[in-house]
């Protein structure tokens, strides 16, 4: 802060990248832990640093920080707090409202508010009194939906005064996932190629579209309709991952794409290309490693490649920072910013502080 206080954050949720976020906030030069809402109580009545020493990538011992987990909701509202970094598994309109009414500004990796224009009204209504009787804002963001399809593309964009196209690819190789479960049972690999789970495909598309949408709004593109639909490639040879073995002729990849569509083509795309081996029936995806590709079709055509330089055995460790931690760097922009559901587009630059 200019006034060389710290801001004074509150952990709401342990999961991989709650965990994270709270040791990054630990460890920031201008935070301070000040509590922590977890949803276990087998974590309830533990310092905040038994569970940031549990978070896989932490090397060493963490000081004990003197902030108890605590499963209780009005205990944490009536805390003391500049902002809540929400990162709980479901929104909870209710509780949300609570803080945001208690004069907390929300951070949250829910995708929720990427597009205020797309909310249940209702709920859009709620929010906004909530944020008005705390003077408070809350901002979604994360590593995608967030950086790529906002922080990273609107300014790629502002190269261009035509604009035909835009696809954002994700790649994520699920080799070194060692979760059977997810992988099986819940994403549905190593099965017999059927109909695409268009439960699955609606999930996707509720925050894309949003984030997206949100885009397309602050650089003019109307856009007609919004379409989403999955596509499943079997594998061509039988090969062993982390999480067990996917047989030949099973699904390898699966792909889900969200467009948004103006006079009957598509201007803004994003694609999730996801895979337990790049070894499958549709080599067209041009499958390859974990990363991003955006592609700008117009004037000034361009396109970015992104990668994450890890090993395999680290890439598990180091994936949730991704998302955790633009949402702690959001901090200092979301308690800046007027009351209300605030968007990238609209709010100001979030920056990194390292010192």
């Amino acid at each position: 802060m200019a006034d060389g206080t710290k801001y004074r954050v509150i952990q709401w949720a342990t999961g991989n990248v709650g965990t994270r976020a709270m040791r990054a906030v630990v460890e920031h030069p201008d935070m301070e832990l000040v509590g922590l809402w977890v949803s276990n109580p087998e974590k309830a009545g533990l310092d905040a640093a038994r569970l940031v020493e549990r978070d896989v990538g932490y090397k060493g011992s963490c000081p004990d920080t003197g902030v108890i987990a605590t499963s209780s909701v009005a205990e944490i509202v009536a805390q003391p707090a500049d902002c809540v970094l929400y990162m709980r598994q479901g929104t909870n309109i209710d509780e949300l409202c609570q803080i945001l009414a208690s004069g907390k500004n929300v951070v949250t990796t829910r995708g929720d508010f990427h597009d205020p224009r797309s909310m249940d009204p209702e709920v859009r209504e709620r929010i906004e009194e909530a944020c008005a009787a705390g003077n408070s804002s809350v901002y979604s963001t994360g590593s995608s939906p967030g950086f790529i399809t906002e922080a990273m593309l609107l300014p790629m964009v502002s190269m261009s005064r035509r604009l035909d196209c835009v696809t954002i690819d994700e790649y994520a190789d699920m080799t070194s996932r060692n979760s059977p479960d997810l992988i099986f049972n819940v994403m549905g690999y190593g099965v017999s190629v059927g109909q695409f789970d268009q439960r699955k495909v609606d999930y996707v598309k509720h925050d894309f579209a949003a984030s997206l949408a949100q885009v397309a709004q602050a650089i003019g593109i109307e856009i007609d309709e919004w379409r989403a639909f999955g596509e499943l490639s079997a594998a061509n040879n039988t090969v062993e991952i982390a999480a067990g073995t996917i047989e030949a002729g099973t699904v390898g990849a699966q792909r889900i794409t969200i467009e948004g569509v103006k006079d009957g083509k598509a201007r803004l795309r994003f694609r999730a290309n996801w895979y337990c081996t790049a070894d499958v029936e549709h080599s067209d995806w041009n499958l390859r490693e974990s990363g991003w590709k955006v592609a700008v079709e117009g004037d000034t055509p361009m396109e970015v490649n992104i990668t994450f330089p890890v090993d395999r055995e680290t890439y598990p460790t180091v994936t949730p920072g991704f998302t955790a931690h633009r949402a702690v760097n959001s901090i200092p922009a979301v308690c800046a910013a007027a009351p209300g559901i605030r968007t990238t587009a609209e709010m100001e630059q979030v920056l990194a502080r390292f010192s």
